[in-house]
């Protein structure tokens, strides 16, 4: 495969990376809010889940709160393996650059 076709390819991984770690951190913010949002509720009002269409009422405050931050390690995690890859990628276009300018 020749260098041109490879920075291509290079640059198209990049951008699905940061397109990744976009989301990603959408879905974190989503988290810690209903984290917060699940902490500041009164003990005495009823809280409620969406699970499919429905919503069911939550009996257990502390495993939903340990399920949602479970989530949230889970998605950091993921955040910073897809940011190494992205910096990977980034350094690998560089080089093709380089390789291709001579």
């Amino acid at each position: 495969m020749e260098l041109a076709q490879q920075l291509q390819l290079v640059v198209a991984e990049v951008q699905t990376a940061r397109q990744q770690v976009a989301s990603l951190n959408t879905q974190l913010r989503e988290i810690e809010g209903t984290i917060a949002a699940v902490k500041n509720q009164p003990d005495d009002m009823a809280l409620h889940r969406q699970m499919g269409s429905i919503l069911v009422e939550v009996k257990d405050r502390v495993s939903l709160i340990n399920e949602l931050e479970s989530a949230l390690e889970q998605l950091n995690s993921a955040l910073v393996s897809i940011k190494k890859k992205e910096q990977d990628l980034v350094s690998t276009y560089e080089e093709l650059k380089k390789s291709i300018e001579g």
